[in-house]
This record gives structure tokens, sequence and C-alpha cells, in this order.
């Protein structure tokens, strides 16, 4: 059984300012997390227990509750304003 995947409410308002085609990618990408929340081209970031995942000039910053099989997505963003 996969994960299901959840936005926190700051993500979902960044998700839906950014360009038609650019959410569809980022949609697309995190749904296909729920069944490999680790895939290949994710990174643990160091100093907090939470992944990221490229998606084009984009960042997807999640966190993985295997107990309880919820992947949260907790930051949407360009990757120059991503980590600041």
């Amino acid at each position: 059984m996969g994960h299901s995947v959840k936005y926190l409410e700051s993500a979902k308002k960044a998700l839906n300012s950014l360009p038609a085609d650019v959410q569809r990618r980022i949609i697309n990408a995190t749904a296909a997390l729920a069944e490999t929340p680790r895939p290949s081209g994710c990174k643990k970031l160091r100093g907090r227990d939470a992944y990221r995942v490229r998606i084009g000039d984009y960042r997807v910053i999640y966190e993985i509750r295997d107990d309880e099989l919820i992947v949260l997505i907790i930051r949407v963003a360009h990757r120059k304003e991503v980590y600041s």
C-alpha cells in the first residue's frame, strides 16, 4: 500500500500561483511520491528530517511519515527561493 500525499496550505498556495504547465508537472511528480517516496534523484536535506525533489527550475521540499503512510509537501518554490 502506498503513501498518501498531503500539502501544507502554504505549499498549496505557492503551487496555485505558478503557471499551469509548471503546476501540472509538479502535481504529477508529487503524485508519484505516493508510490515511491524516496525516488532516485531525491535528496535528504541536512539539518532537518525532509527531502527535496527537483522539477525543472522548481523544488519540492517534503517530509515522509512512514508510520502514518503520509508524504507531506512542505514547500514548493523556484530554486532561487526555496531554501531561504
